[in-house]
């Protein structure tokens, strides 16, 4: 077992991702947006493997800075989801969820890094 698994922030980041791109296979859109599909499945993914690499680095300081960008990859990811949202490629129920559970993991990966504060 690697060292991230134990870590519930990033099972919660996995099954994130998942449920992000879930969402974005069911885009229909008149005008496909490749692009902005390929990077919301990139920023949401993002956020597990940010993690997890920070748990293989060697100090709490690079674990701490593999965190903050963990984080703002949940951010950018948001950010989609809200660009998403109000274009209609998302329905309101699916956003909410995604919004409630990234708010969830915000507050799990602030937590972390709280942890790894350097005496």
């Amino acid at each position: 077992m690697f060292g991230y698994e134990e870590l519930k922030v990033w099972d919660r980041a996995v099954s994130f991702a998942v449920m992000v791109i879930e969402a974005s296979e069911s885009i229909d859109t008149g005008r496909q947006h490749y692009r902005l599909i390929e990077q919301i499945e990139a920023s949401s993914t993002s956020i597990a493997m940010n993690i997890a690499e920070g748990k293989g680095r060697f100090s709490k300081k690079e674990f701490k800075h593999f965190c903050y960008i963990a984080r703002g990859s949940l951010y950018e990811t948001a950010t989609l989801l809200e660009i998403f949202h109000r274009k209609a490629w998302i329905p309101t129920n699916t956003y909410n969820e995604l919004k409630s559970e990234a708010i969830e993991i915000a507050a799990m990966i602030k937590g972390l890094i709280n942890s790894l504060q350097t005496e």
